[in-house]
């Protein structure tokens, strides 16, 4: 299989890309909206509101820090989670401008 190179592709592409995997999952979508309605909160509270095992809310959380959406800081004995604002202002100006693409359309002519 080939290799597709990243670096053909415009920077905001690669990013939209970026988030779009990391929100292809209804389990990151639900702790993104908690996080946004929590501000901050530690793993066993994201944990309680998403029916899945401890391990794979875990999973979840690594791929929305691996896509920069959310970050993880240590207050012992726990981690607490927050939306990470700029990043998700970001992603929130990529997906709209994506929304607006039109069949027929170039690029210039996408209007807001």
């Amino acid at each position: 299989m080939t290799q597709v190179k990243k670096e053909k592709f415009e920077k905001d592409d690669i990013r939209l890309a970026k988030i779009a995997k990391a929100l292809a999952h209804p389990a990151r979508i639900a702790i993104i909206r908690h996080l946004a309605m929590a501000e901050t909160c530690c793993f066993n509270e994201i944990a309680s509101v998403i029916p899945l095992a401890g391990s794979t809310v875990s999973q979840h959380l690594s791929e929305l820090k691996s896509a920069g959406l959310v970050t993880g800081s240590f207050e012992l004995p726990r981690i607490n989670y927050c939306l990470n604002e700029d990043e998700w202002r970001q992603a929130r100006k990529l997906l709209k401008s994506f929304a607006k693409v039109k069949p027929g359309k170039d690029k210039d002519e996408i209007s807001d």
